[in-house]
């Protein structure tokens, strides 16, 4: 037994103003995968909580589509607009590969070539900056960012869009001090089991898509 105390020792909690900031343990690789509802969600999460502690944290997501119910509008992107220090891009547009729901098959193909060679792009930036430093919340990626989050780059890899190989080569090639997050996949990514530090299956039990409940405005998109 210790004498640790809990942090805080019993006070609650408060807001504090959001500074600049670096991590002082960040460096792991992240895989969030499975057939539930919440993988994006998990790691918004995350990246929100990352940055309400001054962490620089950029979102990458490769194809983000959906039904004809999903309005060409995310709520996370306004989020993310309002929020200091988090930044997206997305590379991919709405609709789904080889789904068959009138986006062209080639515009997906290029869209997430293009999109996992920024990935390479921003790990390799990250390589150059000092991650031990806080970064400005305005300050463009390329400048360094604490936290990567490739949101759906493993449902890109299954579908052969990006190659599994490159993603353990990006996997291997960043930096320490990065947290890479990466997520997708209905699959279990095999190959990435051994390379990541976390890798989490989001299970479904029960979904309401079952049932016929369309995408819903402020839960799904």
């Amino acid at each position: 037994m210790t004498d640790r105390e809990t942090p805080g020792r019993g006070r609650t909690p408060k807001a504090r103003e959001i500074e600049p900031a670096a991590p002082e343990s960040f460096g792991l690789t992240q895989v969030w995968w499975g057939d539930g509802k919440g993988k994006t969600t998990a790691t918004l999460g995350m990246a929100f909580r990352a940055a309400g502690h001054g962490y620089r944290v950029h979102v990458l997501q490769f194809m983000k589509g959906g039904a004809d119910s999903v309005e060409d509008v995310r709520g996370e992107y306004n989020a993310i607009a309002a929020m200091p220090g988090v930044s997206y891009e997305n590379l991919g547009h709405y609709g789904w590969h080889a789904m068959n729901d009138g986006t062209e098959e080639r515009d997906h193909e290029a869209e997430a070539s293009a999109g996992f060679e920024r990935a390479q792009r921003l790990v390799e930036a990250a390589d150059e900056a000092e991650l031990s430093t806080p970064f400005e919340h305005d300050a463009d990626p390329e400048a360094g960012v604490h936290m990567l989050v490739l949101d759906e780059i493993l449902y890109a890899a299954d579908r052969g869009l990006v190659d599994p190989e490159s993603v353990l080569e990006l996997i291997d090639d960043k930096p320490d001090d990065l947290e890479l997050v990466l997520s997708g996949s209905h699959t279990r990514p095999a190959y990435l089991i051994d390379a990541a530090d976390l890798v989490t299956n989001v299970r479904k039990e029960k979904h309401p898509i079952e049932a016929g409940q369309r995408a819903r405005k402020g839960t799904e998109y």
